[in-house]
């Protein structure tokens, strides 16, 4: 059979009034429930400026440091005068032994111990090499790196002053040479302060684009659920006679939201706060099409899959930080093992926040990451169907309960006794 020309124009407007129809329906739903209006607005606003906020420092100052000096020489004071002046280290105060530094570091009064021994001067000055005992609270990576950079920092230069003066050198520059024949320049790339904040809030930003576009397409489908009767996820009318309507219509009206929730993310908070941003928005652009719609279709999946919207919220919390760490962000990607790497490939934020960070924090194109885009398209074309698929399931189970419905409704009316 033919289909003339006028037909299939016909079914197109159809099939495009049926969408926007849907579309309509779901931005209604969206701005009347509380609870999806919470996750679609106001945590992608205000959750990024409190968590950037807190990370506003970047960097650990002032860690507090107990220390025995057992040597009370010119030296030990000289050292632990330069330990107190640096940055990252502050002098909180002496201990008399070992064992009372560490009372003061369990009870967190301390964050470390500088141990200077009794026989610290004396090795100097007999030119042999001296040693000064750092101890660290290791239950906070930040802090450990403060107490012992500083120190190893100190001695060296030190070291350096030490060495310089003994060596009886006629000029400046062969004391430099003498005291450094190998020097470096440490250069900081990506990451020039070195400040946490621009190393995890990238990464977070991008998780919260998924969590909680899940959780509110999770929540708006639990909500179609109990408002319906029938327990039907789709009410049957003439608009829903399709299922690529029906996806079409809903990851619509979320895509519309979330393009202007995912600029703000990715755009403005960086520079709210001063993160390395030095990614082109054409490139931000491009991936970050695929980012969104992979997250969307894998959100309607999933609400799908989930029956109550209770679950969503307690399956998601629980996901959030073990995907956190499969980015390979906070962990070396190398190091992840295979099994845990194949799980990590079924979530748009693994590929979605290793190529965001390249672009947009070492400026890398869309030609530096492209395995994490076409994965990203991979994932869009398989949520897609599996959305369809399920929601296709959805039709099917409402048709066959509202028509079990009808038949007994009618059975009803025939068993009543003619009055």
């Amino acid at each position: 059979m033919q289909c003339s020309p006028m037909s299939i124009f016909r079914n197109i407007t159809e099939a495009l009034q049926d969408a926007a129809f849907i579309w309509r329906q779901e931005m209604r739903q969206v701005v009347r429930d509380e609870g999806v209006l919470i996750f679609f607005i106001l945590v992608p606003l205000f959750y990024p400026l409190l968590y950037s906020w807190i990370y506003t420092g970047e960097v650990v100052r002032e860690v507090p440091v107990v220390v025995v000096d057992q040597c009370h020489s010119q030296l030990s004071r000289q050292f632990i005068r330069r330990c107190d002046a640096s940055p990252d280290v502050k002098i909180l105060s002496h201990a008399n032994d070992l064992d009372e530094a560490r009372s003061l570091v369990s009870r967190q009064v301390a964050k470390g111990i500088y141990l200077i021994p009794s026989d610290f001067e004396e090795h100097i000055n007999r030119m042999e090499q001296a040693t000064v005992s750092v101890y660290c609270d290791m239950s906070l990576m930040l802090a450990y790196k403060a107490v012992f950079q500083t120190a190893q920092t100190v001695s060296m230069q030190m070291g350096s002053e030490i060495q310089t003066r003994l060596g009886q050198h006629y000029t400046a520059r062969e004391e430099q040479i003498s005291a450094r024949p190998l020097d470096f320049d440490e250069v900081a790339i990506f990451n020039p302060t070195g400040g946490y904040g621009s190393f995890i809030i990238p990464a977070v930003l991008m998780l919260i684009i998924q969590q909680t576009l899940v959780l509110g397409i999770g929540l708006s489908a639990g909500t179609a659920r109990e408002d319906n009767r029938y327990n039907m996820l789709i009410p049957i009318s003439r608009h829903h006679r399709g299922m690529l309507r029906i996806v079409f219509g809903k990851a619509m009206a979320y895509f519309m939201i979330y393009a202007v929730m995912t600029a703000y993310l990715v755009m403005v908070v960086p520079r709210l706060f001063s993160f390395t941003a030095i990614g082109h928005w054409q490139d931000l652009l491009l991936f970050l099409l695929p980012y969104l719609l992979a997250c969307i279709f894998f959100g309607m999946t999933v609400s799908c899959i989930i029956r109550y919207r209770e679950n969503v919220m307690l399956l998601i919390v629980f996901v959030t930080l073990p995907l956190l760490f499969l980015t390979g962000i906070s962990w070396p990607q190398s190091s992840i093992p295979g099994f845990w790497q194949g799980i990590s490939w079924l979530f748009p934020s693994t590929f979605g926040v290793r190529g965001y960070v390249r672009i947009n924090e070492m400026g890398a194109t869309l030609s530096d990451v492209l395995p994490e885009l076409r994965f990203l398209w991979l994932q869009t074309a398989v949520y897609f169907a599996a959305a369809c698929l399920v929601y296709r399931y959805q039709i099917y189970l409402s048709r066959r309960v509202a028509t079990e419905r009808l038949n007994q409704m009618q059975q009803n009316n025939n068993d009543e006794p003619a009055s």
